[in-house]
């Protein structure tokens, strides 16, 4: 997560960490569907798991006022509790499968209890419970089956209020029960929509916050902020000035080819972990990696006066992490670093897979400068050297002709003055 993204109320964190409490039960057969799927399939199971839990509370309850005279009713609550429990099987015949099931048996069991008792018994409140949850677990590209299924609720409400007033139940219930399961009916429906839908959030804001972990991984933190906030934005900014750094190892190619893939892939991603903590520690932010290339900027997507002495720190200390790492795995490894400062152009490229990418020509003199570089050094331009003679040691390397710019004096940096 980023610092600044607000952090949760104390509240919000109890009510998360209830809700996952109820993972091992959401999770009954969703292995096999897309994430996205799997979301809503769990919401599915806990509404299943809260339907049977009331089922058997509804059962005890007509227990304990008269067992026989509501013989009916609890015999039917407890197969309700019981028999909702395997809905999650139908998870193997399709995505909606149980959604489906969940609706028509949860209808069907309200009408007969309205038809039982009547309407003084609030039972059919429980229909509201389709004006929020279809959302939850039909989705929303299926809206024509979010529509059936809320008008459905709604009509069966209507319908049992005005088809079954107390003198048309079967069962005379006795008042007290009556208000009691009135009571109880507006609890249940309460509870469940509210701990659907809380539920429905928390899987939502999970889904969000691994979007935004998975998007600030591949683009800069303050260019995905900008993305999110203006999905349509065209991100494309030219910069004054800033600082590019360009990194190869030296040799590296043909001894990936000895070390094969596995070997090459754990050395590979063991530097360029530890170069990005000395990227980030430093404020410098990582473009790309290229093979076994790293490029970093400096006073790009946020401009500092000091991206230069920033940068220059960072690439001081690469050398002796490949030296350590290489040493770690009985190689001699080197890096060529090239680095210089100068006006760049900045953007997001492309809609699909896309990327955040530098260019002009002070990314080109970079690159150039790395690729004529000496293993172990950091090859900088003339402005580098301008720029930091007073806080950095240099040691010229003469005049160098590189291909596409032409003769230039170049530096090797060798060193910060504070050192």
């Amino acid at each position: 997560m980023t610092k600044n993204r607000a952090k949760m109320s104390g509240a919000g964190e109890f009510i998360t960490a209830w809700i996952s409490r109820l993972a091992p039960v959401a999770e009954i057969g969703t292995q096999e569907y897309a994430l996205r799927v799997r979301r809503r399939l769990m919401v599915i199971n806990v509404t299943v798991f809260l339907i049977s839990i009331f089922s058997f509370v509804f059962a005890v309850q007509f227990m304990l006022m008269d067992e026989e005279k509501y013989f009916t009713l609890v015999i039917v609550n407890l197969a309700l509790g019981f028999g909702v429990l395997l809905i999650p099987l139908a998870h193997r015949f399709g995505e909606i499968a149980a959604a489906i099931i969940i609706a028509v048996v949860e209808f069907a069991a309200l009408f007969f209890f309205v038809m039982t008792l009547g309407r003084e018994s609030g039972v059919q409140l429980n229909y509201m419970i389709a004006a929020a949850i279809p959302f939850a677990i039909f989705g929303l590209e299926r809206l024509w089956l979010v529509g059936v299924t809320i008008i459905s609720g709604l009509v069966l409400h209507l319908v049992t209020y005005f088809l079954f007033p107390t003198e048309n139940a079967l069962i005379q219930a006795d008042p007290a029960l009556l208000k009691n399961l009135y009571i109880s009916s507006l609890v249940t429906t309460g509870c469940i929509i509210a701990v659907i839908v809380a539920y429905a959030f928390t899987l939502a804001d999970r889904a969000r916050a691994e979007a935004d972990h998975l998007l600030e991984n591949v683009l800069p933190v303050a260019v995905a902020e900008r993305l999110k906030t203006d999905p349509g934005e065209r991100i494309a900014d030219s910069v004054s000035e800033a600082s590019v750094m360009f990194t190869d190892l030296a040799g590296f190619t043909p001894l990936a080819q000895r070390l094969g893939a596995e070997k090459t892939l754990n050395i590979l991603d063991e530097i360029f972990t530890e170069f990005d903590k000395i990227v980030f520690e430093q404020g410098v932010e990582k473009i790309k990696t290229i093979g076994d290339g790293y490029m970093a900027v400096c006073g790009v997507i946020e401009p500092v006066k000091d991206h230069a002495s920033r940068m220059s720190s960072v690439a001081l200390q690469l050398p002796g992490v490949v030296e350590k790492i290489s040493d770690n795995h009985g190689m001699q490894l080197q890096i060529r670093i090239g680095m210089t400062i100068g006006p760049v152009m900045a953007g997001v490229i492309g809609t699909n897979k896309f990327s955040y990418d530098v260019w002009g020509e002070t990314v080109n003199l970079a690159s150039r400068l790395e690729s004529h570089g000496l293993p172990g050094q950091v090859h900088v331009s003339e402005e580098v050297q301008q720029a930091l003679r007073d806080s950095f040691h240099f040691e010229p390397r003469g005049s160098i002709k590189i291909k596409g710019i032409g003769t230039l004096e170049t530096w090797l940096l060798k060193s910060s003055s504070s050192t």
